[in-house]
């Protein structure tokens, strides 16, 4: 069985209409997980409610008590915004701490089966940094989630993948100084946020950044994956790898222009699955909801085989 952790009240999370991240993204991607031939092997689990997890502790290692008090302030007083593409809406905070929860479930899941599972939470997290959400993000979910497995018998090295093709800017601010933790991302450049230079290698050159330009293919990951991503992930030897697993580098996606088949990442999982199957995959971005859900079910399954 393989574990999906989702919840129906992330769909909460009103970012107002036309917005690119809403609620639409989790129930296009869940409807067609249930549609599948092979529904019967998942197993959906609801993420560990706020009350029963304490995550506080978690998101101030990686996010200042002033940041965190403006989220929830900002949502407690009927809404606004962080930025002009960041809503929050007055359940935007707690749903928040519950996508953190979730992706610590995922940890925990991981580490109990040493098998792959998947977070279907929103909102998102990889541009969120220390004392910013943007880029549609509030907290950092998957440099959260890295910390959290540190602390966990018999974790001493976690990798992070990022394939959104957007930098992960958050992720890598927040973990490129602990040697104990790599960041890996693939992306779109020139593309917002304008961050993630090959040429950046962390303090203890625990940062790859591979830029892609506008329209790579496959025929271009390819080589990155096998030549950058593998060596780098595999020689790290991590005992979980987190996956930043951003949907919007197919070529239907309204917000880049890199141009991926849903199929493609059924390759880049089977690429991961040579080195651990202690994965968590974590959504990110993904815009078309097509692609998208197309793009979770290409990946989930090559974790079934």
């Amino acid at each position: 069985m393989f574990p999906v952790i989702y919840s129906d009240e992330f769909l909460a999370h009103d970012t107002g209409r036309y917005h690119p991240e809403r609620s639409e993204r989790l129930t296009a991607i869940v409807e067609a997980l249930k549609t599948v031939t092979w529904a019967n092997k998942l197993d959906w689990q609801l993420p560990t409610p706020v009350p029963n997890r304490d995550v506080m502790p978690y998101i101030q290692k990686v996010h200042a008590r002033a940041y965190i008090d403006r989220v929830r302030q900002i949502a407690e007083s009927g809404g606004g915004l962080l930025d002009l593409d960041t809503p929050v809406c007055p359940r935007s905070y707690d749903l928040a701490l519950l996508a953190v929860s979730a992706w610590l479930d995922g940890v925990d899941k991981v580490l109990a089966t040493n098998n792959p599972a998947f977070v279907l939470a929103r909102p998102p997290g990889h541009h969120a940094e220390r004392e910013r959400g943007m880029g549609f993000c509030l907290f950092s979910n998957a440099a959260i989630a890295a910390y959290y497995a540190l602390e966990q018998p018999g974790v001493n090295r976690v990798a992070i993948l990022d394939w959104d093709v957007h930098h992960g800017n958050g992720t890598e601010a927040i973990v490129e100084t602990n040697p104990n933790i790599i960041y890996c991302s693939l992306h779109q450049s020139p593309c917002y946020p304008g961050t993630g230079k090959a040429s950046d290698r962390g303090k203890y050159n625990n940062v790859l950044n591979i830029p892609m330009a506008p329209g790579s293919t496959f025929e271009s990951y390819q080589p990155a994956f096998e030549n950058l991503v593998v060596p780098f992930l595999s020689d790290f030897q991590p005992d979980i790898l987190i996956v930043s697993a951003g949907y919007d580098a197919n070529s239907d996606d309204p917000l880049a222009e890199i141009a991926l088949q849903p199929k493609d990442y059924g390759s880049f999982t089977d690429y991961l699955l040579k080195i651990t199957r202690r994965i968590l995959f974590g959504l990110e971005g993904g815009y078309a909801l097509r692609a998208l859900s197309q793009s979770v079910v290409a990946t989930i399954e090559k974790c079934l085989l």
